[in-house]
């Protein structure tokens, strides 16, 4: 593997960004409403499971894709196999009496995602740098294959933790079969995006869409899930007083009053 080790590193720096903006963008947010040291220890547990999942689609669908010995619908079922797994593991761990009890699946839930994705986008880019594969002409480190990394990195973070928290909401309700099958397909459909988008970087957009429509009920109603009407009720008070003071901070004029009553 023609893939030097400051390349190496470069590429896990830019998979575990993925981390940081849905850590920062999320779960930061909810300091004081959920158990933020039990989100850590699930995303250290997506970090080692991501790991698995990604060796499994390097080494099985990845070549299949560059020998052409499988076709796409064989592929797909690859990728449906490896997204079943970890449906059934990410249902495992949010299923755990201890988390339900603490109604942490949710926030879990997106943290371990997180750290799945994460992972699978690691794999991926190192193999987008491999200029020795040759299967692309967008192989090795440039610039466009700069800007391609940083999408697979977001795309699949996003794309993972979405389904997760999903999983951590309906389990809360009793729901277990339906966001099984569900999120087993949709983990599967990115998968192949994300292999694919090594070869047609446009094939990543196909994802875009689906954790667009997917983000607004995130973070409306799946993560705030586990928390009581009254806790909800203040989540979303701060989460407006926060923007309210953030845009205030950023249209203020240096040098003049935050307040102008004082």
């Amino acid at each position: 593997m023609a893939v030097e080790l400051w390349q190496t590193q470069v590429a896990f720096a830019i998979g575990l960004l993925g981390v940081y903006i849905g850590w920062r963008g999320v779960i930061s947010k909810m300091t004081g409403f959920y158990d933020v040291a039990g989100a850590v220890k699930y995303l250290l547990y997506g970090l080692v499971s991501g790991m698995l999942l990604a060796m499994a689609v390097d080494r099985i669908i990845l070549p299949a894709v560059i020998l052409s010995s499988l076709n796409i619908i064989s592929v797909s079922l690859v990728a449906l196999l490896i997204g079943a797994a970890e449906t059934a593991f990410v249902m495992f761990l949010m299923a755990r009496p201890r988390v339900v009890a603490l109604r942490g699946s949710p926030p879990y839930g997106w943290a371990l995602g997180l750290g799945i994705g994460s992972m699978q986008a690691c794999v991926l880019i190192v193999r987008l740098f491999d200029t020795e594969l040759a299967y692309s002409e967008y192989s090795g480190l440039n610039p466009f294959s700069l800007l391609l990394a940083f999408a697979i990195s977001i795309t699949s973070s996003l794309g993972h933790a979405l389904p997760a928290s999903w999983q951590g909401a309906k389990v809360l309700e009793g729901s277990r079969m339906r966001p099984f099958f569900l999120s087993s397909m949709a983990r599967g459909a990115l998968t192949v995006c994300l292999v694919l988008s090594l070869f047609e970087p446009l094939v990543l957009l196909a994802a875009v869409p689906a954790i667009a429509l997917a983000w607004g009920p995130a973070q409306r109603s799946w993560l705030p899930s586990g928390m009581t009407p009254a806790a909800k009720q203040a989540f979303r008070r701060t989460t407006r007083q926060s923007d309210k003071h953030r845009k205030a901070s950023e249209a203020r004029v240096k040098g003049t009053r935050i307040d102008n009553e004082e």
